[in-house]
């Protein structure tokens, strides 16, 4: 599988600009969507080489809508190298309590595959996962342009021989969000294969970097918390 072509490349980060710029008209319309029923915890994950500020406008959306929604608090996520998963587990304790013994992670990209394997292995503490753009199907390692930029930051990790594993849902309810204009990884690798019930695939139009600040994102991740 091929990474998108030169065009939608070249251009996805300023479409990313003009997803943040429709963002901005519509929110008041977003904030008029109803307050939650049931105020859940969501840990928002950032994508490769984002951080928790690139998070903090999709955060301050769940909670005017009455979520307890935080970042990850690690930093910029470069990778397997930045990625502590013990102090991840530590960080989500106090979210499963708060949430009634669960929480949702939504994770941008990179930040969706870590949210998957997370709910793979404690499906007991995650509600559900959201990914925005994440390429973990099958074929992902030549389909992305940043592929070769992560594999530099992190010269020791080789994703081949888990990549059957990570297309495999997690047993929880999980709903990827792609778009096919995707200008970074193949919108392919973003798709959920399967026809169980739990497992939902959502498409939108816009960015891969402008996935976590898309109106249309964001109004569907208030759906899928309720």
């Amino acid at each position: 599988m091929k990474p998108p072509n030169l065009l939608l490349a070249l251009s996805d980060a300023p479409r990313a600009l003009a997803d943040a710029l429709f963002l901005k008209i519509v929110t008041p319309l977003l904030r008029q969507l109803p307050p939650t029923q049931q105020r859940q915890s969501v840990m928002v994950i950032p994508g490769f080489l984002g951080d928790d500020r690139s998070s903090q406008p999709l955060i301050g959306f769940l909670r005017h809508l009455g979520h307890n929604a935080v970042g990850w608090g690690q930093g910029r996520n470069l990778g397997v190298q930045s990625f502590d998963e013990d102090r991840f587990r530590e960080s989500i304790k106090p979210l499963v309590t708060a949430g009634n013994g669960k929480v949702t992670l939504v994770g941008h990209s990179l930040g969706g595959i870590y949210a998957r394997e997370i709910a793979r292995s404690e499906p007991d503490r995650i509600a559900q996962v959201i990914t925005l753009g994440s390429p973990f199907g099958r074929g992902r390692q030549n389909a992305s342009h940043a592929n070769r930029l992560y594999q530099r930051l992190n010269p020791q990790f080789n994703g081949g021989s888990r990549g059957d594993l990570l297309a495999v849902p997690p047993p929880v309810p999980t709903t990827a969000i792609y778009t096919k204009a995707d200008g970074i990884v193949n919108w392919r690798t973003s798709l959920q294969a399967g026809s169980n019930h739990h497992v939902h695939n959502i498409e939108v139009l816009g960015s891969h970097i402008g996935l976590n600040v898309n109106a249309a994102v964001w109004y569907w991740i208030a759906k899928k918390l309720g």
